[in-house]
């Protein structure tokens, strides 16, 4: 019998790949936890609501997180290679922290991205080194992205399969376990709610996952924006549910159900018109003098929801959501009148009914 012997281990690729990652973790160590901010509530109902401002990040979202841990994964698993790009399908802010990080250990990168992403996020992936390649049918990039990726010979990252593979659920502080620590100290530590969005699915499947590996009693709660399928799939049951059209809500919402959604860790889902997630978001800013993007007003008002089930009831405790990216992103969109006029959208009731609330604690049918 004849003895294959196949060695790959390549000392300058070898140098290459330790050096690589020795950068990538080098940005976590450089980079401090993001910050806790509480949201204002009136102080006899009993409940704190919290916001995890992820819009701190080198990179300026969420999903900061989520390049690192890609990347890691990617170099790792031998995908990520020397001089070759590295390629992504992403609505945006995936594709601005995946640029930051292939300038960080020197190799090409390539956003595939509908063609709606906002202009500010066009440019921070350029100002990172990267290149954008706009399509027309959001429900093409994943094609798109696999063709770019076998014709260069480079990585096709896809972070809506790998999201939920690629993070350290357990812990290793990933953003579950950064949460619980910084409750430490507060009157509620253990939140009766954690409320994520969800794109890719990567970050609500870390945190249901910790919450269930660490036996906490807190719920998961992910809301869903209009023209995204993944609250019809949850409720359903259905892997195969689709939707038409591209989200509003950058950043979060799905034409289809991605591979790193997990259904089965979550406990609820809401679904939460695009006009009240402005209206949500534009009500932080008055509240905490923060600009953030149409996510972080998604969950805002799905927390916002549940703190007033929480005061019906007559329960305590507190509930989480997240910052998710900085509102200056969408200032020709969701801080725009002009573009909600012509997106048709009126966002006078839903910022009555949050005011309504804040001021009574009633929530209005």
């Amino acid at each position: 019998m004849t003895t294959v012997d196949v060695d790959r281990s390549d000392p300058e690729y070898r140098a290459w790949l330790k050096e690589a990652v020795r950068k990538v973790q080098a940005d976590a160590n450089r980079s401090a936890d993001t910050h806790l901010l509480r949201f204002p509530l009136p102080e006899k109902w009993g409940i704190d609501l919290y916001l995890k401002d992820e819009s701190t990040h080198p990179t300026g979202s969420l999903k900061h997180r989520l390049a690192r841990s890609l990347f890691l994964y990617g170099l790792c698993n031998g995908w990520i290679r020397p001089e070759k790009p590295v390629i992504e399908a992403s609505s945006g802010s995936t594709a601005v922290s995946e640029a930051y990080f292939a300038k960080l250990i020197g190799v090409p990168f390539i956003a595939v991205m509908p063609r709606t992403t906002s202009p500010e996020k066009t440019r921070l992936i350029e100002f990172h080194g990267g290149r954008c390649h706009l399509v027309d049918d959001p429900r093409t990039v994943y094609e798109i992205s696999t063709r770019l990726a076998a014709e260069s010979g480079g990585h096709y990252m896809d972070q809506f399969t790998y999201a939920e593979r690629a993070t350290d659920w357990r812990g290793n502080n990933n953003i579950a376990e950064s949460i619980y620590s910084q409750l430490r100290l507060e009157r509620y530590p253990e939140p009766a709610w954690i409320v994520a969005t969800a794109g890719t699915g990567g970050t609500s499947a870390t945190i249901a996952r910790y919450v269930h590996y660490m036996q906490h009693d807190t719920r998961v709660c992910v809301p869903d924006p209009e023209n995204s399928c993944f609250f019809e799939g949850w409720l359903t049951g259905n892997p195969d549910a689709t939707s038409d059209c591209g989200s509003r809500i950058e950043g979060i919402g799905r034409p289809r159900m991605e591979p790193s959604f997990v259904t089965g860790a979550i406990d609820r889902m809401m679904q939460v018109p695009d006009a009240a997630s402005i209206a949500a978001v534009r009500a932080l800013e008055a509240g905490l003098g923060r600009k953030a993007g149409g996510s972080t007003g998604t969950g805002l008002w799905s927390a916002l929801k549940i703190v007033a089930e929480m005061v019906a009831a007559g329960s305590t405790g507190s509930v989480v959501t997240l910052i998710c990216d900085p509102g200056e992103r969408y200032l020709d969109k969701y801080y725009s009148d002009a573009w909600l006029a012509d997106q048709g959208l009126d966002i006078a009731p839903y910022t009555r009914t949050i005011e309504t609330f804040l001021a009574t604690g009633l929530w209005p049918n």
